[in-house]
């Protein structure tokens, strides 16, 4: 498995800690957007390092899929989302150069607009912890043995 020793998101992967991680398989890991756009917004990541989608492999775009697919989700079960919105930078606007999918929780009328991001941080760690058990919990309810 490739890593880097300065991706923020190699070291998260290296952890593994189901303590951080919403989401985990033998080739994608979940886990919260530190800086959300709503509550519940999650990256998945592959955990073999490539910086950007058109480094992927064919074969490991049906785990990143079927990852983004269960997260979508359980997302409307935990937040109570309408939709979601999923996406992912290439190089520019990428802040992590490790390739990841953001899913975001969308409502209706939730003032969204375009490509601003707008961020709304957790309340306090404790909201955070709390967000991620939810995800955690729901995610695991709609993963396959």
């Amino acid at each position: 498995m490739s890593t880097s020793s300065t991706c923020t998101f190699c070291r998260i992967i290296a952890d593994d800690d189901p303590d951080v991680l919403v989401y985990r398989s033998a080739d994608v890991v979940g886990f919260l957007d530190v800086r959300p756009v709503f509550h519940g917004h999650c990256l998945l990541v592959p955990r073999t390092h490539y910086e950007t989608l058109d480094q992927l492999p064919a074969e490991m775009a049906a785990p990143l899929l079927q990852a983004t697919q269960i997260t979508m989700r359980a997302l409307r079960e935990v937040v109570g989302a309408h939709g979601t919105f999923v996406a992912n930078n290439n190089v520019v606007s990428q802040s992590v150069p490790h390739l990841h999918v953001h899913v975001v929780p969308r409502k209706r009328k939730d003032g969204l607009r375009g490509f601003f991001w707008p961020r709304h941080p957790y309340s306090s760690d404790a909201a955070l912890h709390e967000m991620r058990a939810r995800v955690r919990k729901a995610i695991d309810s709609l993963t396959p043995a």
